[in-house]
């Protein structure tokens, strides 16, 4: 009896990590940071964002937003939402300087 090697084709990393996912956020490839479909901060529908699509708006990374919450030094404060930080649209345009004048 003679033993041949099993030929073994390994499964891409990909197909494991597709996840359906809802949000604006989306991984690309499963490699990296994910992608951000933000659209303009002027056209935004929603009253509050979440921290990474606000990171993006200020160009800031996410944890230097979560910082800001927890020791209330920033320029914004989020408002909590079961646990979870959303920023207010209107004071992230008021800080850009994207706001209606007064």
């Amino acid at each position: 009896m003679v033993l041949k090697p099993i030929q073994h084709t390994p499964k891409p990393i990909r197909d494991e990590l597709e996840i359906p996912i809802l949000s604006p956020l989306r991984h690309d490839a499963g490699i990296g940071k994910p992608r951000i479909d933000a659209r303009a901060l002027q056209t935004e529908p929603r009253a509050c964002l979440p921290t990474p699509e606000a990171a993006y708006h200020l160009n800031r990374a996410p944890q230097t937003l979560r910082l800001w919450a927890c020791h209330e030094s920033g320029p914004l404060r989020p408002i909590r939402v079961n646990g979870r930080l959303m920023w207010p649209v209107a004071e992230i345009k008021q800080l850009l300087g994207l706001g209606e004048k007064q």
